[in-house]
């Protein structure tokens, strides 16, 4: 059963294009990573589905309600947890919780049974009186977390919930989302730039890049698309070897980009000593040369031709500002 459905969403902003005519689908427990850069167009299409923005034109829908004519059904469906804290750091944990519960029309004994629940979920019952201001970065995180289920919502958006944290702390994060995905059956909506956040997190993942959805499937099928190893080289004609490269059966797939190139190839180690063979017939020196298995970032310069850490673009919604102020 599709719990999100999404056909065509687009949204301008002065003739600026932050998301491009996407289409998705996603599944009722599913964790569906939405993975691309700053200013790729996930926080505005999360927006959108979350009755935060209108649409310039296509249609969605949340667990079968229409995010412009059922708003309110919309709402009562989703929890979400923006990238921005959002907690009022002078009330303790259980009163974060319990008035984001009030808001939503939960009765006295549902309330405190609800709010009991989530602090057992993300492990904060021994701070649940303790002021929000004296929380660390993780247990505010997880407050958040926590808050976005108290009204037991079908589905729950999370924009780059790990942004800015460390390793360690990204790590329990992740295991919180795993958890309640498990135990409280929730469709999970992901945005990240992370690429082993994505991989280590998501059934399926989708790449969006300049408000275009580039292709959307499981990890594991986005990654053998690559080849089963990655080669990467450089040399000092990247055409030319290019251009040669393409004429072999064995490599499933050539990529040229700015300063290497990658192939996808079987029984990579096995590879190497041929492409050095056929650099030499060509009179080319290879400057660099490595094999590994593919992860997400060599599928994003696969389908973008750029690194996720490449420069990113500004974020739609700072570059409309900035148009405005200055006319």
């Amino acid at each position: 059963m599709d719990i999100i459905t999404t056909h065509e969403l687009t949204k301008k902003f002065n003739g600026f294009t932050a998301v491009d005519t996407i289409s998705i689908n996603i599944k009722k427990g599913e964790i569906f990573g939405f993975l691309g850069p700053n200013g790729a167009g996930k926080t505005t299409t999360i927006k959108m589905l979350t009755t935060l923005l209108y649409p310039t034109k296509g249609s969605a829908t949340i667990a079968q309600y229409d995010i412009l004519k059922q708003r309110d059904k919309v709402r009562q469906n989703i929890g979400v947890v923006f990238q921005e804290p959002a907690l009022d750091t002078e009330l303790t944990g259980r009163e974060n919780l319990d008035f984001h519960a009030r808001m939503y029309g939960l009765g006295r004994e549902q309330r405190k049974q609800r709010v009991d629940d989530v602090l057992t979920l993300v492990d904060l019952e021994e701070k649940q009186d303790v002021l929000v201001k004296n929380y660390s970065g993780l247990m505010k995180r997880r407050l958040e977390i926590a808050r976005g289920l108290m009204h037991y919502p079908t589905v729950l958006f999370l924009d780059e919930p790990t942004l800015g944290l460390d390793a360690q702390t990204r790590r329990a994060i992740w295991a919180y989302i795993k958890k309640m995905n498990k135990e409280e059956s929730t469709t999970i909506f992901l945005t990240t730039h992370y690429m082993d956040e994505a991989d280590h997190l998501c059934d399926r993942v989708g790449i969006i890049d300049r408000g275009k959805i580039l292709v959307i499937d499981s990890t594991k099928n986005l990654k053998n698309s690559v080849g089963h190893d990655v080669i990467t080289l450089s040399c000092d004609d990247l055409s030319t070897l290019h251009d040669r490269l393409l004429q072999e059966s064995w490599i499933q797939n050539v990529k040229k980009h700015d300063n290497s190139l990658t192939l996808g190839v079987e029984k990579g180690d096995e590879k190497i000593p041929i492409i050095i063979e056929i650099a030499q017939s060509l009179k080319l020196k290879i400057k660099s040369i490595d094999v590994r298995k593919p992860t997400l970032d060599d599928v994003f310069l696969h389908y973008t031709g750029r690194m996720m850490r490449d420069e990113e673009p500004e974020n739609p919604m700072k570059q409309h500002a900035r148009m405005y102020n200055r006319r």
